[in-house]
């Protein structure tokens, strides 16, 4: 679901940063092998994680669903020297295309790279996160935040993607539709979270911005 005009989109895209050649060949390659690649981030959401990486300065990033690393990259872009990225992704297949683009990039020995259940693989990651970018299953989106927020430092910053969720947040959910059922929970529990500062921004899919009090 796209909130704004297409040419006003592309306009936006014509007066921001370009995004590197790495991930202009990372996105028309993913829209030819992968399946399902408008799970990809758009060239807008991509410069919107880079800029707010650059801004924090992070010294650890957790990103939970890493799809073909796009947003990997884009997060690394504002890394501090001797900082890490943590990505996680449930799919093993896709490691091998993931490894493909991260070899080429300059933050290759800065990102590690985990395939399994989030949940259990969070808890063995021995770190506090100065930013965590959350766009994995939305039935699990309160589970993970719960696990997020103790490891998040103060003043970092939980993003969550497609919280919009093509605006069916706005409709009465189906019976067996708990992703709906779990992003409108999410939702309401983010902004009324204790520690957490929220805005949620239509941007795409929907992203929201919490910074931890």
């Amino acid at each position: 679901m796209e909130f704004i005009d297409e040419a006003l989109i592309e306009y936006a895209i014509k007066n921001s940063s370009e995004e590197s050649d790495l991930l202009k060949i990372l996105r028309k390659e993913t829209n030819q092998k992968i399946l399902h690649p408008r799970m990809l981030s758009s060239t807008i959401q991509g410069r919107f994680l880079s800029f707010i990486s650059k801004l924090i300065m992070p010294k650890n990033i957790l990103e939970i669903g890493t799809y073909t690393g796009y947003g990997t990259l884009c997060l690394s872009e504002g890394l501090q020297k001797n900082g890490k990225i943590h990505t996680i992704e449930i799919n093993e297949e896709l490691k091998d295309f993931q490894n493909h683009f991260f070899r080429q990039s300059d933050k290759k020995n800065q990102i590690n790279q985990h395939v399994g259940n989030a949940m259990y693989i969070i808890e063995q990651i021995n770190e506090e996160f100065d930013i965590v970018f959350l766009d994995a299953d939305k039935s699990n989106y309160v589970n993970y935040m719960n696990l997020i927020v103790p490891r998040l430092k103060k003043g970092g910053v939980l993003i969550s993607d497609n919280v919009l969720w093509s605006g069916k947040v706005l409709q009465k959910p189906e019976k067996n539709d708990l992703d709906t059922k779990a992003l409108q929970k999410f939702n309401t529990t983010l902004k009324n979270h204790s520690e957490l500062e929220t805005i949620l921004l239509p941007i795409r899919d929907g992203l929201s911005l919490s910074r931890k009090l």
